[in-house]
């Protein structure tokens, strides 16, 4: 059978999609074709240079923010806001994104996988789902320029740029590589949520057209009596917007982790028929208000460095994602179904790991004397990973970046992230359910 494979756009929240690929490497998925649009052309541009899951994780882990935009000429920025191209150029990406993330462009036109870029061609309104065998780095480049922040690509009498405001999934392109089965990856937010500020909005917009576009294509297709199957993997609920990723609030290592959490997910619960074709299958719900940390601990050959996620409501359980490094394994491991769990006496997260092709599980705990907080038992954890059971330390510098790490999640405006701060810290100093 055929298989595509999609990535939508999402700005740098496509780092969760290398998480996703893990998984889906690790399910022996095969695809025929790969399909990218905005984001998603830097991960598909990854994949047809002949990187693995692996490879991408790794470069992903070491992405500096810097290599996604230039500035701009003095004299742009001096004519004022209302004369302003964009906010930076996109020569970046071609000179220092690019080969610090191993795109090859002489690889990904020789690749025996079939790919498609989608670019906007401004001048004649439409997205151009140009062939892996025709791309250049300034065309990639100009696939990945989101109008007002990055400066378009002008060629041939043509105005390239993102093509995200028409479509950010082109499903028609691969149908029209023979595609059975699609698998897409969708990270752009899709909640019932509409958020205030320009920046929300701005990205609701984006939001509207992606979703919009990706309708259409289920539709045209339709019409044209082009069956195929769907699988659609997604977070449950939308990712973090880029500020908080520039702002350095949240890691690519952790919407990794995330992807890969999200896509073990879907494939052990996913069927053969797939999903509906229709707008139900990127939704996504409101996450509850809580806080994320990140906590690093190692000793006995082995390291962990997770993210907790902590709801301010108790009904609502907690989740861990993260990856384990242990000694002779060359790659990072990443966790799945990683859980926490409060008792009257301990502080314990729960997850399980892919060594060697089989799951195992692992258990990290905490004991809470009474009286005692779980900050007091920070330095030092006991774990049970498979068979072996190592006691981890986190040292002081590593508790210090874990308070500067708190991230409130679920909350919008101001005033709720420093109420759900507040509330967390104070349940970390008093609280354990029984």
């Amino acid at each position: 059978m055929k298989r595509s494979l999609v990535l939508a756009g999402g700005g740098m929240r496509v780092a969760w999609q290398a998480g996703v690929l893990k998984a889906l490497e690790e399910a022996d998925l095969e695809f025929t074709h790969v399909d990218g649009t905005s984001g998603g052309i830097l991960n598909t541009a990854m994949m047809l240079s002949g990187q693995d899951a692996d490879q991408m994780m790794k470069r992903w882990a070491s992405v500096k923010v810097s290599q996604f935009s230039s500035p701009l000429p003095l004299r742009d920025y001096l004519r004022g806001p209302w004369n302003l191209p964009a906010l930076s150029g996109p020569e970046a990406m071609v000179t220092k994104l690019f080969p610090s993330m191993g795109v090859d462009v002489d690889a990904i036109r020789k690749s025996k996988i079939p790919g498609t870029f989608n670019i906007a061609n401004f001048t004649e309104k439409r997205s151009i789902a140009v062939s892996s065998k025709d791309v250049d780095p300034q065309l990639l480049a100009a696939g990945m320029s989101l109008p007002i922040f990055t400066a378009p690509l002008y060629r041939d009498g043509a105005t390239w740029t993102d093509a995200a405001w028409i479509r950010d999934a082109n499903i028609t392109a691969a149908l029209d590589h023979g595609a059975r089965e699609i698998w897409l990856l969708w990270c752009v937010g899709n909640s019932p949520y509409w958020g205030k500020g320009p920046l929300e909005q701005y990205v609701h917009m984006i939001e509207m057209s992606a979703t919009g576009g990706l309708l259409a294509d289920f539709e045209q297709a339709k019409a044209a009596g082009r069956e195929f199957v769907l699988h659609v993997i997604k977070p449950e609920h939308p990712l973090p917007l880029d500020p908080v990723f520039y702002l350095g609030r949240i890691s690519a290592s952790t919407l990794m982790s995330m992807g890969y959490r999200d896509a073990v997910a879907y494939l052990e619960r996913s069927r053969p028929e797939g999903v509906r074709a229709d707008y139900r299958c990127t939704a996504m719900t409101d996450g509850p208000v809580g806080v994320s940390w990140s906590e690093r601990l190692s000793g006995h050959g082995f390291g962990l460095n997770l993210t907790v996620w902590l709801p301010l409501d108790d009904a609502v359980p907690g989740a861990v994602t993260g990856f384990l490094a242990k000694r002779r394994v060359k790659h990072l491991v990443p966790l799945a179904d990683g859980s926490i769990v409060r008792t009257a006496s301990s502080w314990e997260y729960r997850a399980r790991a892919r060594i060697d092709g089989d799951w195992v599980p692992v258990a990290i705990r905490r004991e809470v004397p009474a009286g005692e907080s779980i900050f007091d038992q920070l330095p030092r954890a006991e774990a049970d990973i498979g068979t072996q059971h190592p006691n981890l330390r986190m040292g002081l510098c590593g508790r210090i970046r874990m308070l500067i790490s708190l991230e409130p999640f679920g909350a919008h405006g101001l005033r709720q992230r420093i109420f759900a701060a507040r509330d967390v810290l104070k349940m970390l100093r008093t609280a354990r359910s029984g």
